[in-house]
């Protein structure tokens, strides 16, 4: 999985911060953090962040990879 950013297909961007195990069921979460509003963080279901939507009968990703994080110094 590529870290750095990600457009939502609604229009949002965020940031993939890493991959994490649910504790229970082992099961992969994406963690990412918004890049807007509050700068929440959040998790979803790998395969959930991987999978294609129907947006006006087109299936297009639900996150779109768009480039590295930028490092600061």
């Amino acid at each position: 999985m590529k870290l750095g950013k990600y457009k939502h297909y609604k229009g949002n961007y965020y940031e993939v911060i890493g991959v994490a195990k649910h504790s229970e069921t082992l099961q992969e979460m994406v963690v990412y953090k918004a890049l807007y509003g509050d700068n929440s963080f959040w998790v979803r279901p790998k395969e959930m962040f991987f999978e294609m939507v129907d947006v006006d009968g087109n299936e297009i990703p639900r996150f779109e990879y768009i480039g590295e994080n930028e490092r600061r110094s």
